[in-house]
Order: C-alpha cells, then sequence, then structure tokens
C-alpha cells in the first residue's frame, strides 16, 4: 500500500512539476518578442484591427458585400480573420519552439515536450485577449455582439489552435533534417491560406467543381463551420467540423513519432553546420 502510495504522489509531483515549468516557459515566451506582455498583446490587437479594415474595405470598394452572409458583416469578418490568425499563429508559434539541440535543453527540468506546450499555449492566450478586446470594442462602438451558438463558435477557434499546432508539429520535426525547406513550405502554406481557408468568401456559393480544391484545408472547414454556429441563417451543406478533429489527430501522432526520431539523432554540432 505505501508503494502505490508513493507512486500516486511521485506521478502528482511530477504533473505538478510539468505545470509549472510549462507555466514559467509560457510566460517567458509571450514576453519573448517584446519586453512586456501588454506588447505583445498590444501587437496581437493591431494586427487583427489591420486585417479587418483591409479586408472591410475591399469588399466595400468591390461591392461585394451583399455576396455574404445576411447578418453583422463585423462578425462575418472576424469569424474568417481570427480562425485564420490563431491558426498560422500556432504554427508558427510551434515551429519556432525549443528543439532538442537548444541551449535551453541543457536545463535538468526543461525538454522538447514543455517547450513545444509553451510555445502553443502562449500563441493561445495572446489570441484569445486580443480576440476578447476587439469583441468589447466592437460591443462598445458599435452595438452588441450577436453570436448564435457561442460555445459552437469557440469551439471552432480551439480547433482552428490545435489544428495549427498539428501541422506546426509536423513542420518542427522536420526542421533539424530540412531548414531551408520547412521554411519555405511555412511560408508558402501561411500565404495559401489567405484563401485556401475560404475566410474571403462563403463556402456554400462556390461551384462544386471548386470544393476539392478547398475541401482538404482544415482551416476552411473551420471557418465555414464557426459562420454556421454564429449567424442563424446559415447552414454550412459542405464542410464539417469531424474533419479537422480527425486532421489535428493525425497530424499530432505524425508529429511527436518524427520529434522523436529526431531528439534520438540530432546533435548540436549537427544543428551549428546548418
Amino acid at each position: 500500500m505505501k508503494l502505490g502510495h508513493s507512486k500516486r504522489n511521485s506521478t502528482f509531483s511530477l504533473l505538478l512539476n510539468l505545470g509549472r515549468l510549462t507555466y514559467t516557459s509560457t510566460v517567458r515566451k509571450v514576453r519573448q518578442s517584446h519586453g512586456n506582455a501588454i506588447m505583445a498583446l498590444a501587437m496581437n490587437i493591431l494586427q487583427a484591427v489591420l486585417f479587418i479594415v483591409a479586408f472591410y474595405f475591399m469588399f466595400t470598394v468591390l461591392g461585394t458585400r451583399g455576396m455574404t452572409i445576411r447578418g453583422d458583416f463585423l462578425i462575418y469578418l472576424l469569424t474568417g480573420i481570427f480562425l485564420y490568425l490563431t491558426h498560422v499563429k500556432a504554427l508558427g508559434a510551434v515551429v519556432g519552439a525549443e528543439g532538442p539541440a537548444s541551449a535551453m535543453m541543457l536545463h535538468a527540468p526543461m525538454n522538447t515536450l514543455v517547450a513545444i506546450l509553451s510555445s502553443a499555449l502562449s500563441a493561445l492566450y495572446l489570441q484569445t485577449l486580443a480576440l476578447g478586446v476587439i469583441l468589447l470594442g466592437i460591443h462598445t462602438i458599435f452595438g452588441a455582439v450577436e453570436i448564435h451558438d457561442w460555445a459552437g463558435v469557440m469551439f471552432m477557434f480551439l480547433l482552428s489552435w490545435a489544428s495549427g499546432c498539428a501541422v506546426g508539429l509536423v513542420f518542427l520535426a522536420l526542421k533539424p533534417w530540412f531548414p531551408d525547406f520547412v521554411s519555405l513550405a511555412q511560408t508558402i502554406y501561411t500565404r495559401a491560406n489567405m484563401i485556401a481557408s475560404g475566410k474571403m468568401f462563403v463556402a456554400n456559393a462556390l461551384p462544386a467543381a471548386m470544393i476539392p480544391w478547398f475541401s482538404w484545408n482544415p482551416l476552411f472547414h473551420l471557418i465555414d463551420q464557426a459562420r454556421g454556429f454564429a449567424f442563424n441563417n446559415y447552414f454550412p451543406h459542405v464542410t464539417n467540423w469531424q474533419y479537422p478533429i480527425y486532421f489535428t489527430l493525425a497530424f499530432v501522432m505524425l508529429g511527436l513519432m518524427g520529434d522523436f526520431y529526431t531528439r534520438k539523432r540530432v546533435s548540436a554540432s549537427w544543428m551549428a553546420g546548418r
């Protein structure tokens, strides 16, 4: 009985230490790009606002606002822009996490799992705060924010973050082997998703012949489903939210297996030579 009790205590202590280390590393990640977390948050808010303003004027100038979903146009923009930003920022954060040859790994408690988790959580933390601040601003300046199903929209938001982390995990596993290719592939993926994510149009309005060009992309499904949850008069017919879950699980498994394989073979001298 004492042995079992000791094992339970050691497992709990291990999880507690892992959580504490992840929290500390997450705070460090949030502060990494700027001197304090407030500036990091402000930059995220500014980027999102610039996206919203740019797309608002683009839709207005082109006269395509009438082709969007009937309802609050700002909510239509937010469901596309924020899910896209959350996805690509999660991907970038995970790809930028410290690898097995990083100097941070010389510290005994530190490991790649903590580095990946802290990078992913810091991206989620900043994007969630930025979304909250922007929604509060819209509610204060333009009027009440009306979302048909808040839980559904937030679920799609979290899935966009998780799927971005999953893709980033695969890129991170490949990074020590093909650093230049990973950098190029990340740029192409991010740029392609400006259109392939479907944030600029309504998925139901796509011709049937064009749907296969977008249906491979989990973000395309998530943005369309988020709009289905946000508006009570929009019902997605060509997307579903199950596919992004399967996609995320598959890529997480691939990324973890690749990371395990890489950690067994990578060395500091190898990384220095690349």
